[in-house]
């Protein structure tokens, strides 16, 4: 007998549909799906991680289909285009987050259910449903399993959770029943994998794991559709996700508010190409530099206050963070972070390449410390908050900012969203057919279909 909250997710995936919906839920989903490909655009190209996964796609017979690898000319199957995808999509860390969760939804639903509608011929608007239904599950879950504490197993809830969204997003696109979403479920209960391990050595394990997440929940969702058997209870059962993953799991969180309450809402854009933990703190960074415009070389040192999870991830140990080697390495380093800003004010992708072997750079970064701050503390989990602190020979400054730019309650506008995904993909999407992109993903739910809209992100020029 199918589980309670499997059921109700199920259910819920299931039935959604955009005309039962508000149509501001459906216009986040495709500004935030907006965002997602802009992103993946930029990552197909210049990406370090890219050039062997498309290898290693291609060895092992995953690229022999027609389904869209964005910002390529090249095509996969449905399975390799979800994998490679998703693994894009995160593979600048600028994808969007939901703070609560601690968790990034669309690099691993997104690409599911844009597979998955490849796969169908589905319409734009039962994509959009799917991506919808993807986001309320993931998130849900990883609430469910208390992300301070899963991350502490050594888990990344983006992918272990992903794996879920994507096979309610997949399901859904697909046009499952509920009972067949719930064996898709139980399918993915064996997949669900995503270790922080990355973070010791910069490895790009973060990025293929998200993008895995992706292929793992169209393949179960396929499985279920050919009447392939799960668990019945794979997420509350006492071998299930929640108890299996997490040492006090809340398992309420999974179903509150399903339904009512649509966390879709609650996902945040980031403005920078890092860590979300690490953005409050630059936002004060640069209010600070804006505010009091003190000279680099009058700066003695400058203390970022985080909550605990927060640090765990971007502030310890110190000495690794002061002295990054990798792009991982100064996407997780608070240090090296504050000293982009700091130098600049400002911090984008190409800012890697420029300030990595920065000697200016790095001499600050090694000025910047990383503490446990009761201030950011005291909002989390709700807000990812930090606090800036910067002593100079002409005095001490100080910014705390609760809610980082991008969240929603400071949701980019259109033209924010669109400076950044032309910034992202101007070098291979001209611009003519970047508004006919733009326009097709910020009104997906009216195309036919969703490959001809795809195939818009197929680059036109060279680098």
């Amino acid at each position: 007998m199918t589980g309670p909250i499997t059921g109700q997710l199920s259910e819920f995936s299931a039935q959604i549909a955009l005309d039962r919906l508000d149509p501001a839920i459906a216009a986040r989903a495709m500004a935030l799906t907006f965002d997602t490909v802009g992103v993946a655009i930029r990552a197909r190209h210049d990406a370090e991680s890219t050039p062997a996964m498309l290898r290693a796609a291609e060895t092992l017979g995953l690229m022999h289909g027609d389904a869209t690898i964005i910002g390529d000319r090249a095509t996969a199957g449905p399975a390799g285009a979800a994998w490679i995808n998703g693994a894009l999509a995160h593979s600048l860390d600028f994808d969007d987050t939901h703070a609560a969760g601690s968790i990034h939804p669309s690099a691993p639903i997104v690409p599911a259910a844009l597979a998955a509608g490849e796969m169908a011929g589905a319409s734009g608007k039962d994509v959009v449903a799917g991506i919808i239904a993807g986001y309320e599950v993931q998130i849900r879950l990883s609430l469910a399993l208390v992300p301070k504490e899963h991350y502490e197993r050594g888990y990344h809830p983006s992918a272990t959770c992903g794996a879920f969204g994507a096979a309610a997003a997949a399901g859904r696109v697909l046009g499952l029943r509920a009972d067949q979403i719930a064996n898709a479920f139980g399918v993915c209960l064996s997949q669900a994998a995503g270790s922080m391990e990355f973070l010791v050595d910069g490895a790009w394990t973060k990025r293929f794991q998200v993008g895995y997440a992706a292929m793992n929940g169209l393949v179960a969702a396929t499985l279920a559709a050919e009447g392939y058997k799960g668990p019945d209870q794979p997420i509350e059962g006492e071998a299930g996700f929640l108890k299996a993953y997490a040492p006090n799991p809340v398992m309420p969180n999974a179903v509150a508010g399903l339904g009512e309450r649509y966390e879709t809402m609650a996902i945040g854009v980031k403005p920078y190409p890092s860590c979300r933990y690490s953005h409050a703190a630059m936002d004060g960074l640069i209010a600070l530099r804006a505010e009091h415009g003190f000279d680099i070389a009058d700066i003695q040192s400058v203390e970022i206050g985080l909550p605990k999870t927060g640090w765990d991830i971007i502030g310890d140990p110190e000495d690794d963070k002061r002295n990054p080697e990798s792009i991982v390495d100064g996407q997780f380093s608070m240090p090296f972070l504050a000293a982009v800003v700091l130098r600049q004010g400002s911090m984008g992708w190409d800012d890697y390449a420029k300030h990595l072997k920065d000697p200016e750079t790095l001499d600050l970064c090694r000025k910047v410390s990383s503490v446990v701050d009761p201030l950011p503390e005291a909002e989390f989990p709700r807000q990812m908050s930090g606090v800036a602190r910067v002593r100079t020979r002409n005095g001490d400054f100080e910014k705390f900012v609760v809610v980082p730019t991008g969240e929603p309650e400071n949701f980019p506008d259109m033209a924010a969203l669109r400076a950044k995904f032309d910034a992202l993909s101007a070098p291979y999407i001209d611009p003519a057919n970047a508004d006919r992109l733009a326009d097709a993903l910020l009104h997906l739910d009216r195309a036919n279909k969703v490959d001809a809209v795809l195939a818009l992100s197929r680059p036109q020029t060279k680098h």
